[in-house]
């Protein structure tokens, strides 16, 4: 890895130029690199209020400007701190903006045709060169690092409606053409990827501005960045569905309660608390609070009184487990494959707001999943349909009636 960093930093400046695929030659450049994935303790490393070293000498000697880094042995300046992020950033933002737009360039045709899927590529293809130019700047210039937070704040200001225009894409070409199981399965590889990608970089561009960024500074004094060290998951519970109650009694004029169970497997009878990011768990426990009461209330509409929505958070030696149950009618069998499909849906369709999500990370030593564009994941797009070797189910149950009378 080091060496293929030094590979990159030492390269001939790139005009720019469109390469045979249209884009940039900068991206093609990024995108022979992998991402380099960090763990939550290395993020944590990054507690400047508490001085204490930022990486290890080995964790270091990966960067590329590790011998301008002042942060070895214990000794670690906010400005040294901030250094070492700049160096690390202003190479590992590009590679993974340039591995996502390699893959975005393998769509189908006429989805990468869509106009919302052209300007989520527009955007990326922008915050792509605006990073590179720091790829040759000082990090000693203290002027170089604040133009680069309010850069990283530009572009993640850009890339604020990056999921919903995608998703705007999907429904542009699901509206339009027909979707076949193999282009059905290659969009849901591809949007699984991209998502956690963009989860990443916004992950990295939140961590160095709220950390180094006076003005950014903000939230609970106990934070690292985004990152509660101590999460209390029971009171993210409870925020999460305090907000789904609200939008719940405004449209139904109704609501569900909670009926909250903690099993503390590791620290009986003590609260449970984790080391996380408390606006990514109350974003998944909200959009899963909003599906439960939205069936919970259309089922039992003429029930008296509404069953409780019952949650239950369990720590083991390793994970943490949330498990959200409700009398909202449940799924049909011929369905359950479907729930976890982008091109479907029970509800209407979402106004363009901001998603985000995360996948749960319990202990320090968690370490990002990245998508990766290389050989197998270029193989993913390019798999023909062929025929089904099950039967394909209808789309509802058989009236046997007008069957049997046909007969």
């Amino acid at each position: 890895m080091k060496a293929a960093r030094i590979a990159l930093r030492t390269a001939a400046p790139l005009a720019g130029a469109s390469s045979r695929s249209g884009l940039p030659r900068e991206v093609e450049q990024f995108s022979r690199f992998s991402p380099s994935p960090l763990s939550i303790k290395q993020l944590l490393d990054f507690d400047v209020t508490l001085k204490k070293p930022v990486f290890t000498e080995a964790d270091v000697l990966l960067l590329e400007d590790y011998k301008k880094v002042p942060c070895l042995n214990g000794k670690c300046s906010t400005n040294g701190c901030e250094r070492t992020s700049f160096a690390f950033l202003r190479q590992e933002l590009p590679v993974r903006f340039a591995n996502i737009l390699r893959e975005i360039d393998l769509l189908p045709a006429k989805l990468l045709g869509t106009p919302s899927v052209q300007l989520v590529k527009r955007w990326y293809i922008q915050s792509l060169m605006e990073l590179v130019e720091f790829n040759h700047k000082s990090p000693d210039d203290q002027k170089v690092l604040s133009d680069f937070i309010d850069t990283l704040i530009r572009v993640r200001n850009r890339h604020h409606d990056v999921v919903p225009t995608m998703a705007q894409g999907v429904i542009e070409y699901k509206d339009t053409f027909k979707v076949d199981p193999v282009t059905n399965q290659n969009i849901q590889y591809f949007l699984d990827r991209f998502y956690m990608s963009r989860i990443s970089t916004r992950m990295l561009m939140n961590q160095h501005t709220l950390l180094f960024d006076d003005k950014s500074r903000s939230g609970h004094p106990r934070h690292i960045g985004s990152i509660d060290p101590c999460c209390d998951v029971a009171e993210v519970v409870n925020d999460a569905f305090e907000s789904s109650k609200l939008l719940c009694d405004q449209y139904y004029l109704t609501s569900p309660e909670l009926k909250l169970t903690q099993v503390n497997g590791k620290h009986p009878g003590e609260p449970i608390s984790i080391v996380y990011v408390p606006s990514h768990l109350f974003h998944m426990l909200f959009e899963l609070f909003k599906n439960s009461m939205r069936a919970t209330v259309e089922f039992q509409e003429d029930s008296p009184s509404l069953s409780p929505i019952e949650v239950t958070v369990v720590l083991g030696k390793e994970d943490l487990a949330i498990k959200v149950s409700d009398r909202g009618g449940g799924v049909p069998v011929r369905k359950i494959e479907q729930l976890f499909s982008y091109m479907y849906s029970t509800a209407p369709r979402p106004s363009m707001e901001d998603d985000r999500q995360t996948p749960l990370a319990l202990s320090t030593d968690s370490v990002e999943k990245l998508p990766v564009f290389n050989k197998s994941a270029s193989k993913h797009y390019q798999a023909t349909s062929e025929a089904d070797d099950w039967c394909v189910p209808s789309k509802g149950p058989k009236d046997v009636s007008k069957q049997s009378a046909a007969l």
